[in-house]
């Protein structure tokens, strides 16, 4: 079992810079890689970033490479997600997600995934 509550989120400007985070629990939390999915209102899901618990490889969807960076604090067990230079397109809600796959065939998938917080919107207005 993994509980994941995000916070961070809100209005932003674009050009703004954001930070989420994630806090996860339960039993071998350490275990999971961790990501972040967004969806946009009327849109499906979209893959924004994972990374595994040793922090090695992180994945980032194509929109987000430039501007975004994920990481994790394994000793408090809190994933982030740095977001600089937010455009109006950005606007979604922000999920924070557990898997125990690991290597990007499965961290970009969100099927893969079994564990989902409630999400954070985020509101970037130009």
């Amino acid at each position: 079992q993994v509980h994941l509550v995000e916070s961070g989120g809100g209005p932003v400007q674009a050009g703004d810079s954001l930070r989420l985070s994630c806090a996860a629990s339960g039993n071998e939390v350490e275990r999971y890689s961790l990501g972040w999915f967004r969806q946009a209102p009327e849109k499906a899901h979209e893959f924004v970033a994972a990374v595994p618990w040793s922090g090695g490889d992180k994945y980032y969807g194509d929109f987000a490479e430039d501007r975004f960076t994920i990481s994790r604090d394994n000793a408090n067990n809190i994933l982030y997600l740095q977001m600089n230079s937010l455009k109006p397109e950005d606007t979604a809600v922000y999920y924070c997600s557990a898997t125990l796959g690991e290597g990007g065939d499965y961290l970009r998938t969100r099927a893969f995934y079994t564990y989902w917080g409630q999400g954070t919107q985020v509101t970037v207005s130009s």
